[in-house]
């Protein structure tokens, strides 16, 4: 659904101003490389603090802690 949104939203765009369009179709992959070390970036940080938050819960995970489910409600 994100992908038609945006393909509308680059029509719209063509139809109301069409080098403007252009131009971000020929600089999209330019900013998409530009982006990618923060992607990466985000990726280890992301997997440092799920293995952090693994640590500090294993002895609670041993002693048989388990997260309350959600009341149907």
């Amino acid at each position: 659904m994100k992908s038609f949104i945006v393909l509308l939203g680059w029509c719209l765009l063509f139809v109301l101003c069409w080098p403007l369009a252009l131009l971000a179709l020929v600089l999209w992959p330019v900013v998409w490389l530009l982006l990618l070390p923060f992607r990466l970036v985000d990726i280890t940080f992301s997997a440092l603090f799920a293995l952090l938050q693994a640590i500090l819960f294993l002895p609670a995970r041993l002693l048989g802690w388990r997260p309350a489910s959600p009341v149907p409600g």
